[in-house]
């Protein structure tokens, strides 16, 4: 199956997109007419030294910070225009959990659940009973081969288990984007493998595009394409797949 099927419409469309910190002299241009295309199904790397805007964007795309000029859609679904006033989402925290999914260096789980639930959570913020957010749950555990583990507590995982489960609970409200923050940094270099193949996999199989921040050398050979940042500024380049 290819990794890329349909790309229209994108599942990330950014035009234009830019960020400034303070203002007059003091202003800081952290982005700079940021241009961006993910279809879905796609698993795309973001590089760039410290300081070059990655997190900046990030944050931008997942709502977290307001851009200063541009337009972000998702999924079709203009998500922000700053030239007909900005946020089209007035529950930007809905957004973030119902459009969005957060893949993070660290699994950050819930200690006090188990597998299950930590992954059952999110689905029942959003509304779904309790018996329809577990079975959810289970079947994401499955796809990512770790159904016998869903009893387990968050201190009976494994690290690479854990950051299965923490994928499981990206992908449990069928988000059309994830964005994954350095999820293979504190793993050694086959988990780090394991992992990339794991989410372009269930991009794939969920039609979902992931934005892969790194720094992680290991794991840029995966990447089919590549959007390089620097000084706010992004170059697209095709990777090595």
């Amino acid at each position: 199956m290819s990794e890329v099927q349909n790309a229209h419409p994108e599942a990330i469309l950014i035009e234009g997109l830019s960020k400034r910190y303070g203002k007059g002299d003091a202003a800081v241009d952290a982005l700079k007419n940021v241009d961006m295309r993910v279809a879905p199904g796609e698993v795309i790397g973001l590089i760039g030294p410290s300081g070059s805007g990655k997190s900046t964007l990030l944050k931008c795309l997942g709502a977290v910070i307001e851009p200063t000029a541009g337009r972000m859609s998702i999924g079709g679904e203009t998500i922000f225009d700053s030239a007909t006033g900005g946020w089209k989402n007035s529950d930007l925290r809905a957004l973030r959990r119902d459009r969005i999914g957060f893949v993070f260096q660290a699994p950050y789980l819930i200690p006090f659940l188990n597998a299950t639930d930590n992954v059952a959570l999110l689905p029942m913020l959003a509304g779904r009973s309790n018996s329809q957010s577990r079975q959810r749950a289970l079947e994401l555990l499955q796809a990512l081969d770790i159904a016998h583990r869903a009893n387990a507590m968050v201190s009976q995982l494994s690290g690479g288990e854990q950051q299965r489960i923490s994928i499981a609970r990206a992908l449990a409200n069928q988000p059309p984007v994830i964005l994954a923050d350095e999820p293979t940094a504190p793993l050694d270099g086959e988990r780090a493998l394991n992992v990339m193949r794991i989410l372009r996999q269930m991009a794939v199989q969920y039609r979902t595009a992931i934005i892969v921040v790194t720094h992680d050398e290991k794991i840029i050979p995966t990447f089919r394409r590549i959007y390089r940042i620097r000084d706010g500024q992004t170059y697209e380049e095709q990777g090595q797949q």
